[in-house]
Formats: C-alpha cells, structure tokens, sequence
C-alpha cells in the first residue's frame, strides 16, 4: 500500500501509539486496563481523571439513562488555545450496544492517554492545542450494567431496558431465559435424539458437530438456556427490553415492523436525545469515532443500499485515506461499508452524525478472531479451543450438567459462556484499547486546520482604489465543509470577512480559479462578507480577489470564520 503525505507525516505519532512500551509516560491516575469494569467503576475512573487533570478536562452531565444513570460527557481542550467549542473537535463513544463491553473500555482509554500525554508527548500534545475532544464512555449504561449483572450470553444484553411486547401478547417482557444451571451466563440446551442433526465428539465431549442433510445425528439443539414462563408453548420470546440504541437516530430511521429495535420515533429514547441535543449544539464537531464489537472492522456508511450514492466523491477520498491507513494500524481490520460488507442499518448513529450531518463518521468493531493466534484468516474449532484451554484456562467454558427441564425432560446444559466471544481476552486488551486509539489520534489529525496564503496588493487604476488578492490555505485532510454538507445545505457556510479602512468600501469581489487566473468569478452580492458553501477543501485552497478603496497604508482587516474550523484573523495594508 502506498501511504499518503499525511500518513507518512503521522508516522512519528503512529509509532508513539501502537507500541506503549517504547516510552514512559507518567499517569497521575493508574487504570488496569487488564480487566472490565462496571459502570459505577467508570464513573469513578472519570471523576478521578477530571481531577487529576481539572486544567484539560470537564465533566458535563448531558442527560440520564431510562434507568436514571448519568450520562457523563469529559471535555478535553486547552483553554490556552482557546475555548473547546472555537477549535475542530472529535466526538469519541463506545458501547450503544450493552453487551459490547470492551467499546467503553476503548472509550476510557483515549481519554485516559489523551490526557495524561499532555505535555509529555509532543504529538499528543499539539493534538490538544489544535482540537478539542468530547468522550462518552457508555451511550447504553443501562445495557451494561445488566451485561454484568445479570445473567446473559455473549450478544444478549444488546438493548437499552423499556419494555417491549416482543411476542405481541399483551405482556410486556415476560419470557426471558433462565439461567437454569447457575453459572451466571446463558448457555445451550441439548437433547438426545435419534433424528437429531448433531453429532457429540466422541473425543471432546465439549464440541457438537452438525451432520449432513442426508445423515442422522443424535442430538438436536434446544437453543438458549430458558423455560417456558408464560405458558404459551415457547421459549425465551420475551426477554428484557428491546429497543435498539443502534437503530433509533434520525437518518433513514424506519419503524420497528421494519428494523426491529427502532423505538416508538427517532430520539424516542432518553439516551440518543440527550447525546443528539449535545451534539447539534456542538457544530465545530468535524469527525465522530463510535467504538463497537465485534469482528474487526473500520466501517463507515452508508447503511442501506438505495442511499449509496449519498456521499459525494470528494467526502469518499477523505474516508478512504483514512479507512485504508487504518487497515495498517489495526492489523487483522478491514476498512468496510456498512451496507455493503456487513448488513444493512436503519436509524445509526454514524448514518446520522455521516448521513444527516455531514460530519466523517467510523464505526470501529474491535476485536478479530484472527487476533487469537494473530494469523489471517478465521481460527478453525482445534485452535480456539487451544486457546480457551491453554491461554484463557477454560474460563469461557461451562461443563455439560444434566437438567430435568420441565418442557423437554432429561436435557444438558452447558457450554460457551458470555465471555467466550465478541468481548476481547482481558490479557489483550490494553493493546487493542492502544491501537483503537492510535487509529482515532490519527482521524483526528485530518480536522481542518487553516490559515493565510499568499496574499497581494496592488494600486488599481481607479483612483484610491487597491485590488487585493488572497488564498485561505487548509494544511489538513478534511476540507472545512464536506462535499454533503455542501450539497445538502448543512450547517452555516464558512464566511470571509473583508473589512475596508474607515471610509473606505469593498466594491467587487470574486473567486480565481489560480493565481495565473485574469477572469473573475464575481460575487454580487455582498462582497465585503463572501460565504463559502464549500469551505476550504483538505490539502488545498480558495483564492478570492477584492477591490477596496481606500488611502495607501490603511489597513484592511480579514477575518475567515468556519464552523469546523478555528477563527482565522489577519490583515493587509494598502501599498
């Protein structure tokens, strides 16, 4: 792969980042990041970073959860460099699903080496002099605290806990499964069966294996721990909740028939509303990071296939760059499509901070079963049990007990616990949390940064009358307006200020396509304050030409204001 001048530029930064043992940088608050941590623990981990650093970090409550839990935001800014709200800034959150727990861990971790970098790496520490950072450790507490403690497997959990009629008969969450041999997570039912489609290894009693069509097995496969609660002939139809947090944002939102999971209407749900207020009333929000599991992927959108050709082509380099240089920092990732690579969404998260508000989105999906052996390619059966039993030492695994089930008679119970997939092995996670991370740092450093071309000023042949011609110059990947932003009206239009001596006016303006350029692009309407749907594009410039009048050695004062970009001020003479 052939790497970009920014990327190349990054390398420094990338190295710092995916390998934390190079150098130590001193912490004033210690987080094992060898373990998972329920959400009260995180709340304190917050409180505990905002004091340690009360300078660059701010905790805003921005709402609660169904269930009344705080839904805490750490702002990080120098307000050296001026307040968080006048500079680009990156809104990172993990866990919208409850049971996708390693997500607030890789949350907490940017904030935690963000912050304690601060004046100790210097890569790290111009991040924070150009950008402000929002982190939202859990969009779903609710749905994490019930992972922990409650029983589950290792996808339940998934949704936020307003009762929902799943099985539409009248009562509200009233079958869910049991945890009938008390090992604290949901496992799988078997039953002998002489016309069963599975066959039990003879060898490892542990494994089951699927037989052909045109061959019997002996066991049949009963489905998730559970009884029959309500009386009505099925199992495990009505667990707890149901609303997906995933699926409840404004962007193609479609009713739950649908998409299950969509809630009543977009923003039905507390969470989502509080954290779509907080953002819509942070415009200098120029790259969202939503940190998910599993199954190793860097995706953006679009969700659905009909809204492909949403993304213009100029937004979709941008992506591209990015996903493609994060494919080198996250072994094992693939940079994907939502729609395309993985399923189709209604109503995400980053369908509407991409879709909806132009705003370059990554779904990150963390931890990769390659990562077991660190080879490409899926581990097959023999090696992953290698790994649960050598290297996890059986922990992820409940041994076969006998049940008297009162539906389905003498049955087993057992098998792979909640532990046992999609949630990263606690012995690797820091390294996962770390290169997450680095890929984030990396994304962030794409934000606009923008400042004074080449700038002229010659005596035009009118009397008092002076052309001044100028270039806005944006050193960074990502241009100060997305091409949808552009193209759907988002937002307010970056605007150039001209402001002639006392006196004096701004006559003409327009827009020059190059220096050598002698045709004008006029602006007829007001001159002295041109607005740039556009923005500035990454890697690039606009030039703009202005006839001032004025007296020789006034001063003309600029000002170019952007709502993804910091307030750039300046000015000419007239000579």
């Amino acid at each position: 792969m052939k790497l970009s001048r920014t990327f190349a530029a990054m390398t420094a930064l990338a190295c710092s980042l995916t390998a934390p043992a190079q150098e130590h940088i001193p912490a004033k608050v210690e987080i094992p990041f060898n373990r998972y941590y329920r959400y009260a623990e995180m709340e304190e981990w917050l409180r505990k970073i905002a004091a340690a650093y009360p300078e660059i970090v701010e905790l805003r409550n921005i709402g609660k959860s169904l269930e009344g839990r705080d839904l805490w935001v750490a702002v990080v800014n120098n307000p050296r460099t001026g307040p968080d709200t006048s500079k680009p800034a990156m809104w990172i959150d993990g866990n919208v699903h409850g049971n996708e727990i390693q997500a607030g861990e890789a949350t907490l971790y940017s904030l935690w080496y963000l912050t304690k970098a601060q004046g100790h790496n210097a890569d790290l520490t111009k991040l924070l002099d150009n950008y402000s950072f929002y982190f939202l450790v859990s969009q779903n507490p609710d749905g994490r605290e019930h992972w922990f403690m409650d029983v589950q497997n290792s996808s339940s959990s998934r949704s936020n806990r307003r009762p929902v009629d799943n099985d539409r008969d009248g009562a509200l969450d009233e079958d869910r499964p049991d945890d009938l041999d008390g090992d604290g997570s949901i496992t799988q039912m078997w039953k002998q069966d002489p016309n069963g489609r599975w066959l039990r290894d003879r060898d490892d009693p542990r494994i089951f294996t699927r037989v052909a069509d045109d061959k019997k097995g002996e066991w049949t496969n009963l489905g998730s721990e559970g009884i029959d609660n309500d009386g009505d002939g099925q199992i495990n139809e009505d667990g707890p909740g149901g609303d997906d947090m995933n699926r409840n944002w404004p962007s193609d939102w479609l009713p739950d028939y649908v998409q299950g999971g969509a809630g009543l209407f977009p923003f039905s749900n507390p969470e989502p509303r509080a954290i779509g207020a907080f953002i819509l009333a942070h415009p200098n929000i120029a790259a969202v990071q939503s940190y998910h599991n599993a199954g190793g992927m860097i995706l953006r959108g679009p969700g659905a296939s009909y809204r492909e050709g949403i993304i213009p082509g100029e937004d979709l380099r941008v992506y591209d760059e990015i996903g493609r240089n994060g494919e080198v920092l996250l072994p094992y990732y693939r940079y994907m499509i939502i729609y395309r690579d993985l399923y189709t969404v209604h109503g995400g998260f980053v369908n509407w901070t991409a879709e909806g508000l132009g705003v370059f989105s990554f779904t990150n999906e963390l931890w990769s079963d390659a990562k077991y052996f660190q080879r490409d390619g899926s581990s097959d059966d023999t090696r992953r049990w290698l790994f649960r039993d050598r290297l996890q030492f059986g922990q992820t695994f409940t041994p076969y007990k006998e049940f008297d089930h009162p539906q389905y008679g003498k049955i087993l119970i057992g098998g792979l616990n909640k532990w046992s997939s999609r949630v990263t092995p606690t012995f690797m996670l820091e390294e996962e949390c770390h290169r997450n991370f680095g890929f984030t740092m990396y994304h962030a450093d794409q934000m606009p940064i923008v400042s004074w071309g080449r700038t002229e000023v010659t005596k035009d042949a009118a009397p008092n009358t002076w052309i001044v011609t100028l270039e806005v110059r944006n050193e960074k990947l990502m241009p100060t307006r997305s091409g949808l932003q552009r193209q759907k009206g988002i937002g307010v239009n970056d605007i150039l200020t001209v402001t002639p001596p006392n006196g004096g006016s701004v006559d003409a303006a327009g827009f020059l396509s190059s220096w050598q350029d002698t045709r004008m692009d006029e602006i007829r309407h007001e001159p002295a304050r041109v607005q740039l749907p556009g923005g500035i594009p990454g890697r690039g410039g606009v030039i703009l030409r202005f006839y001032v009048s004025g007296r020789e050695g006034e001063k003309v004062v600029l000002k170019y204001t952007s709502e993804k970009a910091k307030e750039l001020t300046g000015g000419v003479v007239l000579r």
